[in-house]
């Protein structure tokens, strides 16, 4: 089991014009913990914050300024929740912040550079990558695409549809089982073998993720959206299985309602991220306070979803992503005392391991087997019926490699049961005489060659004389004529 506090990140991000000097300032001391202050000046404070107060600072695990790059957030923030979860722990990032500040670019990445890929694709290629090396277990991965629009959850990879409108999608629906475990009813699971198949399931969602333009963002996301690796892993022969979920979360914009300059549908879709980000905070702040019996996880679908994420069996890591222009400080400071409770929370990490029932059926029925043949020889009522042939093959098979094998010190494992023992008894008699039979064989084989041999000289010598006889024979006859 791992204890730890939720891990809080700070991104802030780059400005379209150059930053005015004094908005915020990093602050890195000697004891790791890195703060960051935010001055407010006086004529912005127009009643969302105290108008007496200019000063905000912030502590982090780790602040990121504007100069930060793709490689470097994922180095530091989620290659040590992707490492944590291929050791079987559950994990999770989340991206918290206002419309246009950059969550989207750093869970998923931008798409005009190979270098601007977000967490999501390096992620995978970090966790293909580990898999390729290790091949001491059996690894298998599926990946689930969920969006949660105006409260309702949509499977982004529905095999039955590519980019078509968001309401012709399967509605995804929460099911609760008796020990208030989370079920997804119609959110469906695709294997990945390679990177390449888990990046096309990435883009295949990314396609049909919902798009408004919003006088904020021109491409910005209305919706929550969590990215799902389900990593299973085994050792060969154990029947020990690991499941594990690796949650990448691009969550909405958590700016308020009236700053974003919409009216009708738009505004609906607003007020119901807004609606979740509340439940969202509404959670975060009861597991902070000690003494808490109720946490309202059931209030929203992303609250229901990230139950485990969020004081539970997770190593949960959230970036607050900040956009420190002047216009969008008020914002920035929320989102900061919003991760400052984040911070407060402590998650339980326990090894996902479970036992693999088809593999234990398998074992159960081996060990009642022997233990039937250990209580037949105990009580002397043995078993009459005859072996199968299969199980006369496999005793044969395991006589043979116990016969071939050098090592003194192996032996012959047929268990309990004096129908194998004797039947074992039985081939051992036959191979001695099988083998007794064909040394006879050989030596008398042996011995009629070798009796053989002179008689087979003494008939050469004789045919020898006999010829030389005709040669005399001839030669008198030829002085003769």
């Amino acid at each position: 089991m791992v204890k730890q506090t939720i891990q809080i990140f700070a991104r802030v991000k780059p400005t379209v014009r150059k930053q005015q000097q004094g908005i915020y300032s990093i602050d890195e001391d000697e004891k790791l913990t890195h703060s960051l202050e935010i001055v407010l000046p006086r004529d912005l404070a127009d009643g969302f914050v105290n108008n007496k107060r200019e000063s905000y600072k912030f502590k982090f695990q780790r602040i990121f300024d504007q100069e930060a790059k793709q490689e470097i957030i994922f180095e530091i923030i989620a290659k040590p929740v992707a490492e944590s979860t291929l050791a079987g722990y559950n994990g999770t990032i989340f991206a918290y912040g206002q419309t246009g500040s950059g969550k989207t670019f750093t869970i998923t990445g931008g798409a005009e550079r190979y270098s601007d890929r977000g967490i999501i694709p390096r992620t995978l290629s970090y966790i293909f990558e580990q898999l390729q090396k290790d091949s001491s277990k059996i690894y298998t991965t599926h990946i689930s695409y969920l969006e949660i629009y105006n409260e309702c959850g949509y499977d982004l990879l529905d095999p039955r549809h590519e980019a078509s409108k968001l309401e012709d999608l399967p509605k995804v629906t929460i099911l609760e089982d008796p020990d208030q475990n989370i079920h997804l009813k119609n959110l469906s699971l695709h294997q990945a073998t390679t990177e390449e198949e888990a990046l096309n399931l990435l883009f295949l969602g990314d396609t049909n993720r919902m798009i408004a333009e919003t006088p904020m963002n021109q491409a910005s996301t209305r919706s929550h959206c969590i990215f799902t690796v389900h990593l299973s892993s085994k050792e060969p022969g154990s029947a020990t299985v690991r499941h594990v979920k690796l949650h990448l979360v691009d969550l909405a914009g958590s700016e308020r309602v009236s700053k974003t300059g919409v009216g009708g549908l738009l505004l609906t879709e607003a007020k119901y991220i807004n609606l979740s980000l509340h439940y969202l905070e509404q959670v975060i702040i009861a597991l902070s306070e000690k003494h808490r019996t109720h946490i309202p996880y059931r209030n929203s679908m992303m609250t229901s979803v990230l139950r485990d994420s969020l004081g539970g069996n997770c190593m949960t890591t959230m970036i607050a992503t900040l956009s420190l222009e002047k216009r969008n400080i008020d914002e920035s400071i929320s989102t900061c005392r919003f991760a400052q409770r984040v911070a407060l929370i402590k998650n339980e990490a326990i090894l996902n391991e479970e036992i693999d029932p088809r593999l234990m059926i398998v074992r159960l029925q081996k060990e009642i087997e022997d233990l039937k043949a250990e209580l037949a020889m105990a009580t002397g009522e043995q078993r009459t019926e005859a072996l199968t042939e299969a199980e006369l093959l496999q005793l044969e098979k395991l006589i043979a490699s116990y016969l071939e094998d050098q090592d003194p010190e192996s032996r012959l494992e047929v268990g309990a049961d004096m129908r194998k023992i004797h039947h074992c008894f039985h081939h051992f008699k036959k191979l001695l005489n099988d083998k007794k039979t064909l040394e006879n064989t050989v030596s008398s084989e042996s011995t009629r060659q070798a009796c053989q041999e002179p008689l087979r000289d003494e008939e050469y010598t004789k045919l020898l004389g006999l010829l030389k006889q005709r040669d005399n024979e001839i030669n008198i006859l030829v002085n003769m004529s």
